[in-house]
C-alpha cells in the first residue's frame, strides 16, 4: 500500500510501553504524530526519541499525541523508555502488519546484503483522521522540529 496525503490511514491497534496501547480509533479528535523506526536503543533511533521528547510538552499543548512504532517487543520498549525517561509512546509492532500497512516494510540493503525492515518515516494524521503529511527516510537531526511546525500549521 502506498500512503497519500489527503486519505485516511490504515486502522492500528498495537500493544505499547508500559502496559498501554496505541489505538488509532481511541485517539479521534487528537492529532497523530506517528513516527516508524527501525529498532530501539540504537543511536540513530535512540536520538529521534529523545528528539520528539524534548518536544513532548509543545506536541501536548498543540493537542498531539507522537507514538514511535518498531518491531520490537514491549519488554524491550519500557526498558528503552526508561533508560532515556522518554515521553513519547512506543509501541511494538512484531508481527510488523502496521508497519507493512502503512507501507513502511522495505527492502533494505547493507554491507552488499538485503533484508527487510523498518523505513524510518513520519506520518502526520489531523484530528479528522486525514493524513496530513508523510516523511520518508528521515533524517534524524532537525525531524522532530520539523514535524511539530507541522502540528502548529493544522
Amino acid at each position: 500500500m502506498s500512503l497519500e496525503t489527503g486519505t485516511k490511514p490504515p486502522a492500528f491497534d498495537m500493544p505499547a510501553d508500559t502496559g498501554t496501547t496505541a489505538s488509532l480509533e481511541a485517539l479521534k479528535g487528537q492529532v497523530v504524530v506517528l513516527y516508524f523506526y527501525p529498532k530501539a536503543d540504537t543511536p540513530g533511533c535512540t536520538n529521534e526519541a529523545r528528539d520528539f521528547t524534548a518536544l513532548a510538552d509543545e506536541f501536548a499543548a498543540a493537542n498531539a499525541v507522537v507514538i514511535g512504532v518498531s518491531k520490537d517487543p514491549v519488554k524491550k520498549l519500557d526498558k528503552f523508555k526508561a533508560k532515556y525517561d522518554l515521553k513519547v509512546q512506543l509501541a511494538s509492532d512484531e508481527t510488523s502488519g502496521v508497519t507493512e500497512a502503512f507501507g513502511f516494510w522495505v527492502e533494505k540493503s547493507m554491507y552488499g546484503k538485503t533484508y527487510m525492515g523498518i523505513e524510518r518515516a513520519t506520518v502526520l494524521i489531523d484530528a479528522d483522521g486525514v493524513i496530513r503529511r508523510i516523511w520518508r527516510k528521515v533524517s534524524v537531526k532537525g525531524h522532530a522540529a520539523e514535524v511539530l511546525e507541522a502540528v502548529r500549521s493544522l
